[in-house]
């Protein structure tokens, strides 16, 4: 069997041990005699699957004992209405700062629940730098702050946490979480898809202070209600479970890999190696600003557009997978997620020079 390296956005790679403990536990888990998927969720046996993941997903991420953590469906696009409902609490708006594609989603939703003052935006630069938080218009009176901590499409990632003062700052991690270590206390909310570094699509993950709950608009759906899913462990209608059972395994990986010291290591290794080639040639071009670029998503152009599908095509044909930009910017679009070795970053620099000597 041969494995491809594949840089997709979401859903993406996946740790190879992950995948191949959950093969061998599929249909025995344990000696259970059947496959997590078959499992009743308030049944023992998944029950102790349901505590242990979120009891390492709380060491990997040290999240203080006043934060609950609720694994729910929807993605993050449900969020972008979980968020609005539950924490407005009475008050007039929130702030949210639009760095791209994802923030304008964020935005758009939100408006529907409540008023929003986008404090600062990055359209003027074309979204290719995050917005100098000096610049900001925040009120002091926002129910909340939201930001998208890396854009997936556009290719920007905060690397700071801003200061909101007593505004609970949210954010959306769903394509960088457990990439780096974060201070949990320092956000009001963090929430985030699971598909691109913790597990299968089907999976939302909410980490939120105690205190911020209770208080959902009256037209919240009781399943759509933090405080009820919290009280409730996660368990007030049936859990994706085998999501949550695949995402246990991942956080078992990162443990045995060292943490997320070690990974935000291990990822800054492998952008490094991208963005340095990136910028040493004018064949290929990557248009955010240095100190905003993610290390999850690496967005580039090639300067002749034609030579577009021969750069796919010629990927593929050496296992390389799903580089191809999103359709709203186009271009190349290389995810390197947790998972994703640095053997697949090698081999796709190496590629990249190879096809510039045959085209430049």
């Amino acid at each position: 069997m041969t494995r491809v390296f594949n840089f997709s956005a979401g859903p993406a790679t996946l740790p190879e041990p992950v995948l191949r403990q959950a093969a061998e536990e599929m249909l025995d888990w344990h000696g259970s005699g059947m496959s997590v998927m078959e499992m009743s969720h308030r049944g023992k046996e998944y029950m102790g699957i349901h505590a242990e993941c979120e009891a390492d997903l709380r060491e990997l991420l040290a999240i203080p004992s006043n934060y609950k953590v609720v694994f729910l469906q929807g993605g993050a696009i449900g969020q972008n209405a979980f968020v609005p409902m539950n924490l407005y609490r009475g008050k007039a708006s929130a702030d949210y700062i639009n760095t791209g594609e994802w923030s304008k989603k964020s935005i758009k939703e939100a408006k529907k629940y409540g008023q929003v003052n986008v404090a600062a935006t990055a359209e003027p630069n074309g979204f290719t730098a995050i917005p100098r938080p000096d610049t900001w218009k925040l009120d002091p009176n926002a129910a909340y702050v939201h930001i998208c901590s890396n854009e997936t499409i556009g290719g920007m990632q905060y690397h700071f946490t801003p200061d909101t003062g007593d505004v609970p700052l949210v954010a959306d991690m769903s394509s960088d979480i457990l990439s780096r270590p974060i201070d949990v206390s320092r956000y009001g909310l963090i929430y985030c898809g699971a598909q691109k570094n913790i597990g299968p699509a089907g999976l939302t993950i909410i980490i939120v202070r105690e205190d911020l709950i209770g208080q959902a608009l009256p037209i919240t759906p009781s399943a759509f209600d933090l405080k009820q899913q919290a009280d409730n462990d996660s368990m007030l209608n049936t859990p994706p479970t085998y999501a949550i059972y695949i995402a246990g395994l991942v956080f078992k990986w990162l443990k045995k890999q060292g943490g997320l010291k070690a990974m935000e290591a291990h990822n800054a290794t492998k952008a490094a190696l991208l963005y340095d080639y990136l910028d040493t040639t004018s064949f290929y071009s990557c248009p955010i600003a240095k100190a905003d670029r993610s290390l999850m998503n690496v967005p580039f152009k090639l300067k002749d557009e034609s030579l577009d599908e021969a750069f796919l095509k010629g990927a593929k044909e050496r296992g390389m997978v799903q580089l191809k930009g999103h359709r709203s910017v186009g271009g190349m679009r290389a995810s390197i997620y947790n998972a994703m070795p640095v053997e697949g970053v090698k081999a796709l620099v190496a590629y990249m020079k190879d096809f510039e000597k045959a085209n430049g």
